[in-house]
């Protein structure tokens, strides 16, 4: 079969499993508005630590993220030998695998074979973008590649086989004690060897059902006006599936179609997200997606969020799914609203909190399409670094912090590093420094209420995430003296397996292709001379002693000043004179203030916040008028109170 019929095939079956998933016959009856128990307004997460006040900031400017960036926005369907990047920018390949290509030994259930998937997987990656995949056993047709019947071998003769006559498909006994075991081993096994694979993005539940879509339609569990019986497995049955994928996928994201599934089995896992395969359909008037105050469906998949009072899983779980195949050629023509068969599309994306969607059809779109643009850049996450914050020249130890928002409609879901760098100017990256920052903390600034909170007319927009502060030493020492750029970078896993995939971007002018972001210019070693507070040639009075300090430069700080102890720095450059910035480093365990003066000049009162311990520094700065040359002297003092140890200053 050519490339291009395997293509319409499987356009042709995603047609059909979208189709039969919604028809009214396999759904629950009419749920009215005292059966739901939406969770509500969710709490408003912790601000974060404010910046510090020791560093200057540096305002960056934005500009539109990139249509590419990974684990958003839109997947296409693998197929071997097409450009997966072929059509709109795109991060993420979907996949298809028949249980039986990994199951192929009859004699045994607990015999692997990996490698079909290993190759797809190999193959997305080498395009540079992750791979979202779902295993089925009953697939009307086949894709093309992969069997219409994915039942493993070794269920033969252990396992009652029926026939599903609409679909023509063989559908196992999904309750069989055979079969559980089975999907159970397998699932475990599964986890075992994928769990946490940088190749990986998405992984849908899947096995159950046509399509591994958790339905047998017409032969379901809906029996009251039809003839057709139940191959559907009991809900007990289908919970201990969505329990062995929970217990077996800790690191990789998990989507499961329904909410009210397997009795409602991942209401209480939080790690479970959903996927929407009929995204933003409207169907005989009525919306797939979007709930029944928004004139959606019963069965519509936001009314069933609503009832088990999981629509603010977003929160920890993805939420992924597929445009509906009859809408995606004109899905976005509208935006931000919709027409015909095409919900409200903005809506759609706000309330689900969408971060992906299987869509075969943007290969026909224009890159160049605002409406497109649009959609992507608001699914998911979108980062934007607002400030920077560092001295412009360093040397040693220096903090550097940055704060970051999220524009997009959901967090990023993965513990990715984060790492500053400095950039010669060459433009090559000559030092790294890995932080401890997790960009999951950076939730949606605002998100969209649904009318069943009764919050305020539709739409109406809470506040919720807030612009969140990181920051982290950097350790200059050793780097030749001169001017550098400092850098920041998401490191994508996916890169240890091909350092061409996809980098994540922020929305920011000083982007780079390469994956770092310029934060600014930084000045290392000369321009900023430092001054021991312990160096013999200063003036200690009134009780202040030199004391050891681990986290000091130079292993020593000078304490015990205020309350009539002072410390006078002499010898101070003060370069051509002038107002010149003193970054002055100390410890103190509580807020304490100081006086800071310059050749007997006016006192400048500084207050310093509070540091972990006694040892562990922290900066802060003050603006002193400096004479020219080496003559200027420096004094810490407090008449009042206690002021904090120092440890160095810093000129510049």
């Amino acid at each position: 079969m050519s490339s291009a019929t395997a293509g319409r095939r499987r356009l042709l079956a995603a047609l059909c499993a979208a189709a039969v998933a919604l028809l009214p016959l396999a759904q629950p009856g009419p749920v009215h508005a005292a059966d739901v128990s939406a969770q509500g307004v969710p709490d408003r997460p912790a601000p974060g630590p404010a910046p510090d006040p020791s560093l200057p900031a540096h305002a960056l400017a934005t500009a539109d993220a990139p249509l590419d960036n990974p684990l958003k926005g839109f997947a296409r369907f693998y197929q071997p030998g097409i450009d997966p990047n072929a059509g709109y920018p795109l991060s993420l390949t979907w996949a298809y695998f028949a249980l039986s290509e990994v199951m192929p030994n009859p004699t045994t259930c607990a015999s692997y074979d990996w490698s079909v998937v290993d190759s797809a997987l190999d193959a997305i990656a080498a395009s540079g973008n992750h791979a979202a995949i779902r295993f089925y056993l009953e697939y009307p047709g086949g894709t093309g590649s992969h069997p219409a019947n994915g039942i493993p071998p070794c269920f033969t003769g252990h396992v009652a086989m029926r026939h599903n006559a609409y679909w023509d498909v063989t559908s196992p006994d999904y309750d069989n004690p055979y079969l559980m075991g089975g999907l159970k081993d397998f699932i475990a096994a599964f986890g075992a060897r994928y769990d946490g694979d940088p190749r990986l993005g998405y992984i849908h539940l899947g096995l159950i059902g046509l399509w591994g879509e958790w339905h047998t339609w017409p032969y379901d569990t809906d029996t009251s006006g039809d003839t057709y019986p139940n191959y559907m497995p009991t809900d007990a049955h289908a919970a201990e599936i969505v329990n062995a994928f929970h217990r077996a996928f800790t690191r990789t994201r998990l989507e499961l179609r329904y909410a009210d599934l397997a009795g409602g089995a991942a209401d209480g896992l939080s790690s479970i997200g959903y996927h929407d395969d009929s995204f933003c359909y409207r169907e005989a008037g009525q919306g797939v997606t979007l709930p029944m105050s928004m004139g959606g469906a019963s069965w519509a998949q936001l009314q069933k969020a609503l009832e088990h009072g999981v629509e603010n899983r977003w929160t920890t779980a993805s939420m992924g799914g597929e445009v509906r195949p009859e809408i995606q050629a004109t899905a976005f023509a509208n935006w931000p609203g919709g027409s015909g068969a095409v919900d409200d599309m903005k809506a759609c994306i706000e309330l689900e909190h969408t971060t992906w969607k299987i869509n075969e059809r943007s290969l026909d779109y224009s890159a160049g399409d605002p409406n497109v643009a649009a959609a992507v850049r608001l699914m998911g996450y979108n980062l934007t670094v607002r400030d920077a914050y560092f001295h412009d020249t360093a040397q040693g130890t220096t903090k550097v912090g940055v704060r970051i928002d999220n524009t997009g409609v959901a967090p990023f879901y993965y513990p990715w590093t984060v790492s500053l760098g400095l950039k010669d100017p060459a433009g090559t990256v000559v030092r790294t420094w890995d932080t401890s920052w997790d960009l999951r903390q950076v939730m949606p600034t605002r998100i969209r209420a649904f009318p069943d909170w009764q919050v305020g007319a539709d739409p109406t927009y809470r506040d919720f995430g807030h612009p969140r502060y990181f920051d982290a030493p950097v350790d200059l020492s050793g780097l030749d003296t001169g001017d550098y750029r400092l850098v920041l970078k998401v490191k994508n896993p996916l890169e240890a397996v091909n350092p061409n995939a996809k980098k994540l971007r922020f929305a920011n002018a000083g982007q780079h292709a390469d994956g770092w972001l310029d934060l600014g210019g930084l000045a290392v070693g000369a321009g900023a001379p430092g001054y021991e507070a312990e160096a013999p040639g200063n003036t200690l009075a009134g009780g202040a002693v030199v004391a050891a300090c681990g986290g000091c430069s130079g292993g020593a700080k000078v304490g015990y000043l205020g309350n009539g102890g002072t410390l006078a720095f002499t010898g101070v450059d003060g370069g051509t004179g002038g107002t010149r910035t003193v970054t002055l480093h100390y410890a103190t365990q509580e807020a304490r203030t100081a006086g800071v003066q310059a050749n007997g000049s006016t006192s400048r009162t500084v207050q310093f916040a509070p540091t972990a311990d006694w040892v562990t520094t922290r900066t802060t700065t003050v603006a002193l008028p400096l004479r020219a040359g080496r003559g200027n002297t420096i004094t810490i003092a407090n008449p009042s109170g206690w002021a904090p140890d120092i440890d160095k200053i810093t000129v510049s």
